[in-house]
Formats: C-alpha cells, structure tokens, sequence
C-alpha cells in the first residue's frame, strides 16, 4: 500500500489503517523508528497518561552515578606519574 509525500511532507493514512487504528480526524499520532529502521506509527497518548516514555540512552543514567571523586581530585590521580 504506497501514497506520495506532498511538497509539504505530508502524507495520507490509508483508510483501512486509520479504520484499524482508530484514528478519526484531528486524532494525534506519535511517529517512532524501530531497530530495522521502519517507521512506525502510533496512536498518541493524551497528556499525562504516558507510562514510560522513551529517553534518551544517556539521558536514562545522567546524573546516577554513584562516584565519590570530584573531577579535580579524578584528573590528579589519573596523570599522576608513577
């Protein structure tokens, strides 16, 4: 099932997904790329009702590490000639 992209990036959902997902117009949807880079599309979730939203790798971790060195104190024992 293909359609063409409009000078303006749009594109028209086949009727028979938007019957399968449910979508009506004005509806929100959410765009994502799974791991064999295809685009997939989703029924937006309405504000403050997301579960899990997706983060970033890094942002997922930023800021839990549990390191007692400060950086200045880190950088002396790492050029530190022994």
């Amino acid at each position: 099932m293909a359609t063409t992209v409009t000078s303006k990036g749009q594109v028209t959902i086949p009727k028979r997904i938007r019957d399968a997902m449910q979508l009506v117009p004005g509806a929100p949807v959410e765009f994502s790329v799974n791991a064999a880079g295809e685009v997939v599309l989703h029924p937006a979730r309405p504000a403050g009702r997301t579960r899990n939203p997706v983060r970033d790798r890094f942002d997922a971790v930023r800021g839990r590490a549990d390191v007692p060195w400060r950086t200045d104190a880190l950088m002396k024992l790492l050029r530190a000639d022994d």
